[in-house]
């Protein structure tokens, strides 16, 4: 039962895993300098991991086709120095340039973890899935280990289409990435031991390789790790350093050459020649080119290269195979760089890419070597056809048509090809140099033609300028005469206002006069009109105050009538106040005499009897007060008749 529980435990471990690969950290997502062109130099490369054990540095080159970039990623690591464990994503095979080192790595497909000793020269092929780390050896030379990768997606047919996460994650990250619990039930770890992996401080991608008794202790719970992802329970990735036998790796400096003459050397490694490569899409080359040399111009059917140069300097010459260079497509098919006949020089460092159908000719100086490596994408078997040499494709066409398509005689055809018996590496004395001098001349070219149109544009906005000049000069002018002229209308206007404003005043001031002759005899008789209305109101207020006078006294005597009338209704309710009060106590008294004679009486009797006799009590006092309260309303009613009557007699 225990069994089961902990396989079903990092079964769901596992099967969460492959969830948590968007987590932050040094993953191998390095977006790399993206080159629109051909060529990027070295020193535009992107550094993602830069430790004082080693760095990583990315880039992004495009063939100009319309399914974006390949991945390449340059990993140097010092002396003694460890690259941590990582999950790769993305098909990843690379070439090692110098240094050695050991690559343990395991994958879905093998039972045990696998230990490949590395060397300069060294080509190797890891499957997505796959989890590795490197080491570097501390050699007496003290040589760094470089090593050149390409990152493709070889199952999804899409080579150069990057996985949606990079090119791999840490392993670290993606076990911090799960909740402590989870970790504690797939591991069967005490809980302490899972804090302190968590709370661990992060390392960097590169650190300094540990010794080796204490080399278990600090990664162990990487190996433990790695042993229940593999499934593996009896072996473990640092077992690997202790055993003799080791996977054997393709050493390309080691191997025979496919081509090899004087001019210089070429091999191309395939899956046919590396059992690592079966199913990868992706093939590596080395080009050694001797001084004043040259790779026939030729191109590639069926793959596009990605080359790096590791010697030397030289020239590369590419031409479109288009057949409209100059036609700026607009279809989203068109590509990311305009398609053009290229020259350019390369160093050492320096990453170029040609794209398939797009013939080229790589030349090494008179004063030194070249000598490049790269990666070839083809999903079929590639086989480059050059143009020069005994095995130029132009020979294996009928003569007359090939006279006729480059409308020459066929005598001149023969000549063309003939007199080259040399294959593929050919010599090419001062070519590098030619095309060199020619580039510079281009350029000096294209800067004369870009100072030329700066001059043109200058000269247009010059005259442009002077144009806008001569225009804004007659504007001002035909707006100054505009300007006179509506003066000359101005003045004009104004001076037919000010005649029409003299006339108007004029017959204002005769209207004025006027109006005042007849406001004046107005005024007269409102005056008169007035003088007579004032008396009428004279009159009228000496009536008007007469009766004022007589309504006053009436008033007073009204008010008097009604202060004695009042004065007495007060002294009647004060009587009849004190006499309700006087009654009020006698009845009072009375009322608790009985009521104690009566207590006296029925202490004997039932609480309910006295209850209701005291109901019966106050019921018939409530009547006899109501009694009383209608016999005084009654005789109030009868005085205020009586009263009231003779006051209004004695008044009038």
């Amino acid at each position: 039962m225990f069994k089961k529980g902990c396989v079903s435990a990092l079964s769901l471990f596992l099967f969460l895993l492959y969830f948590c690969l968007l987590v932050n950290g040094w993953s191998g997502n390095g977006n790399g300098i993206w080159s629109s062109g051909p060529l990027l130099p070295k020193g535009k490369r992107e550094t993602i991991v830069s430790t004082e054990y080693g760095k990583i540095s990315a880039a992004r080159v495009s063939d100009g086709g319309r399914r974006g970039c390949y991945h390449l990623q340059f990993f140097t690591l010092e002396p003694n120095s460890l690259f941590l464990p990582v999950l790769l994503h993305m098909d990843m095979v690379f070439y090692v340039h110098t240094g050695s080192g050991k690559l343990n790595w395991v994958n879905e497909d093998e039972e045990k973890p696998r230990l490949t000793s590395l060397r300069r020269g060294d080509v190797y092929r890891l499957k997505p899935g796959s989890v590795f780390y490197l080491r570097s050896n501390l050699e007496a030379e003290r040589e760094k280990l470089r090593i050149y990768a390409i990152f493709v997606n070889s199952e999804d047919g899409d080579l150069n289409e990057e996985s949606w996460n990079g090119a791999y994650s840490s392993i670290s990250d993606l076990v911090r990435g799960f909740d402590k619990k989870v970790l504690q039930a797939a591991f069967q770890v005490p809980e302490e031991l899972i804090e302190a992996i968590t709370n661990a401080t992060k390392p960097p991608a590169i650190v300094h390789d540990v010794p080796a008794p204490t080399k278990k202790n600090l990664w162990g719970w990487e190996a433990r790790f790695l042993k229940a992802f593999m499934g593996s329970q009896d072996h473990s990735m640092y077992d690997l350093d202790n055993k003799k036998k080791a996977d054997k790796t393709f050493n390309i400096r080691d191997a025979d050459p496919d081509v090899m003459n004087c001019n210089g050397r070429a091999l191309t490694v395939t899956n046919k020649d590396m059992k690592v490569l079966k199913g990868s899409k992706i093939g590596i080359f080395m080009v050694n080119l001797t001084k004043g040399s040259m790779m026939g111009p030729h191109w590639n059917p069926m793959a596009t290269e990605i080359a790096v140069v590791i010697e030397g300097e030289g020239m590369v010459r590419v031409v479109c195979s288009s057949n409209n260079t100059n036609t700026n497509s607009s279809s989203s098919n068109s590509s990311k760089f305009e398609c053009e006949n290229r020259r350019f020089r390369v160093e050492k460092g320096d990453i170029f890419v040609v794209p398939r159908f797009h013939p080229m000719a790589q030349m090494s100086f008179n004063n030194g070597s070249l000598v490049f490596m790269g990666f070839s994408t083809a999903s079929k078997l590639n086989h480059p056809q050059f143009l020069a040499g005994g095995s130029s494709v132009l020979r294996t066409l009928d003569k007359n048509v090939l006279a006729a398509a480059f409308n020459v005689s066929n005598t001149t055809m023969d000549q063309f090809l003939t007199p080259q018996r040399e294959s593929i590496i050919l010599d090419c004395t001062s070519c590098a140099e030619e095309e060199a001098r020619m580039m510079e001349e281009e350029i000096e070219k294209q800067r004369q033609e870009e100072e030329e149109c700066r001059k043109r544009k200058e000269e247009e906005e010059a005259a442009r300028k002077r144009k806008e000049e001569e225009e804004a000069a007659r504007k001002r002018e035909e707006e100054e005469e505009a300007a006179r002229k509506r003066e000359e209308e101005e003045e004009a206007a104004r001076k037919r206002k000010e005649e029409e404003e003299a006339a108007r005043k004029r017959e204002e001031e005769e209207e004025a006069a006027r109006k005042k002759e007849e406001e004046e005899e107005a005024a007269r008789k409102r005056e008169e009109e007035e003088e007579a209305g004032r008396k009428r109101e004279e009159e009228e207020e000496a009536e008007e105050e007469e009766d004022r006078r007589r309504r006053e006294a009436a008033a007073e005597r009204e008010q008097e009538e009604a202060a004695r009338e009042e004065e007495e209704r007060q002294k009647r309710e004060r009587k009849e106040e004190q006499y309700e009060k006087e009654k009020r106590r006698e009845e009072e008294d009375e009322a608790k005499a009985r009521k104690r004679e009566e207590e006296e009486e029925e202490e004997t009797k039932e609480e309910d009897r006295r209850r209701e006799e005291a109901a019966e009590r106050e019921q018939e006092e409530a009547m006899r007060g109501e009694e009383e309260r209608q016999e005084r309303e009654k005789e109030e009613v009868k005085y205020e008749i009586g009263g009231g009557g003779e006051g209004r007699r004695a008044e009038y």
